[in-house]
């Protein structure tokens, strides 16, 4: 998410046309191509932020520039050549790293929160809870992971939250 994705496409020999077929999950299909005994480039509804990477005649390679869950879905360039039709197929996934939150609620139990993360986090504490993690979706595709501490004893002054997740793995230690 808000990185830039490039999709590559490898050129054959004698090409005749090359196209980028875009059918994402949110919105409508789009397509790029490349005619070589032109040099013409066309887009047919593409936002501005997908475009050839180089020059299409020496690079077919496809930038996603600042990638968004609209842009999740499949892509597929096709290669025409003398030598017969080339296809490279993507599904593009955008995952969203969760940002961590560890506080105090109003009973003094610590709470681990794993906000607006893609897909939902896997939240656990160090020394082990009875909690039950919650997970709240949201509009735009994101989860929330919330999980109370609920063990009850004298003896832990200091716990720690772990998240775990496909962009990397986070730990944040308090005391209520």
């Amino acid at each position: 998410m808000g990185d830039n994705a490039v999709l590559p496409c490898t050129l054959k020999p004698s090409i005749t046309l090359v196209t980028w077929k875009i059918d994402p999950k949110v919105g409508g299909h789009c397509a790029l191509s490349y005619l070589p005994n032109t040099n013409k480039t066309g887009r047919t509804s593409c936002s501005n932020s997908m475009n050839w990477k180089f020059r299409p005649d020496v690079d077919a390679a496809l930038e996603i520039r600042q990638v968004g869950i609209a842009q999740e879905g499949n892509y597929t360039c096709e290669v025409v050549s003398t030598e017969g039709n080339f296809h490279e197929m993507y599904h593009l996934t955008v995952l969203v790293p969760p940002r961590l939150r560890l506080y105090c609620d109003d009973q003094g139990n610590p709470v681990c929160e794993a906000a607006a993360g893609r897909p939902a986090a896997l939240v656990s504490w160090v020394l082990g809870s009875n909690s039950h993690p919650e997970e709240e979706g949201h509009d735009n595709g994101t989860v929330t992971v919330l999980s109370r501490f609920t063990e009850c004893s004298t003896n832990v002054s200091n716990t720690t939250c772990m998240v775990f997740h496909l962009t990397g793995n986070w730990s944040k230690s308090m005391s209520c």
